[in-house]
């Protein structure tokens, strides 16, 4: 077997191992791991807009925590971290071989899902070392996690455009999220035709108005970085956690937040659907 063909056969093993059960599973769970990570945040945002939330964190690391101080809790972190080891597998299949549907194998949809690999081996290390008894991660506030790596890119050279720049881009992403669940682009993604007209409905409701809320936190954490950027202070970047607290210092109060909380819940659930009905 010469040189050529034995790389091809490589190529072929390795794609055939990204379109497995086993990656598909992955993929699924993961989105079920998601879900109950949005859900939890969101239901400690909506706390926090009623009651002051016990001093409580809105973020990743307050649903980590949340779920640890529970019967069973380290066992669920277990699982819930491996399910988004599976979910990284699956968007690294999609960075190296394309995702399902007419237009994956397009070179931003590939690079899109290598930065989305990256991510969620980031969440599920957090997760999986929370779980194996390390306090300190995962469970960290997002906020101080935010202004420590603002304070450090604003002591580099041109750190002030660095930092804005990539506040622009997270606001970006947050604008293009809200976008793109308004005009429900994630049609394309899903099995819709072996939805019923009741599940249809939920999966429009919950998607249009959990990504709409999941974009405006991210285009609002954007904007923060940007001031942080101009006023050259690394205490105006704020995490998700104060960015979902900065929704109450507006003039209906903390109502906004109570819609945004309940928007976050909603993209659980979008994600459970995602589990259900998503092209992998």
């Amino acid at each position: 077997m010469n040189t050529r063909s034995a790389a091809a056969q490589g190529r072929g093993q390795a794609q055939r191992a990204a379109n497995s059960t086993a990656v598909e599973v992955g993929a699924r769970a993961g989105f079920g791991a998601r879900g109950v990570i949005y859900v939890l945040v969101g239901a400690l945002a909506l706390q926090i807009a009623l009651s002051g939330g016990g001093g409580k964190q809105a973020d990743r690391g307050g649903a980590i925590a949340e779920i640890a101080e529970k019967p069973l809790g380290k066992i669920v972190l277990w699982l819930l971290g491996i399910a988004l080891v599976g979910m990284a597998l699956w968007r690294l299949s999609e960075a190296l071989f394309g995702s399902a549907g007419p237009d994956g194998d397009k070179p931003t949809k590939r690079a899109m899902a290598g930065g989305r690999f990256v991510f969620y081996c980031f969440v599920a290390y957090s997760v999986l070392s929370f779980a194996a008894g390390d306090s300190d991660s995962g469970s960290g506030s997002s906020d101080e996690r935010s202004q420590d790596v603002t304070a450090m890119a604003l002591g580099w050279p041109g750190g002030q455009w660095i930092v804005a720049i990539g506040g622009a881009g997270v606001a970006g992403a947050g604008i293009w999220i809200a976008v793109r669940a308004i005009m429900r682009k994630y049609h394309k993604h899903l099995r819709m035709a072996e939805m019923s007209k009741k599940v249809r409905r939920a999966v429009d409701f919950t998607g249009v108005f959990g990504g709409s809320a999941r974009g405006a936190v991210f285009a609002t954490a954007g904007g923060f970085a940007i001031a942080a950027a101009i006023s050259h202070d690394p205490d105006q970047t704020k995490g998700m956690d104060d960015t979902l607290r900065s929704f109450t210092d507006t003039p209906v109060g903390p109502w906004l937040l109570v819609i945004i909380a309940l928007g976050l819940v909603a993209f659980g659930v979008f994600s459970w659907f995602n589990a259900r009905y998503r092209k992998v």
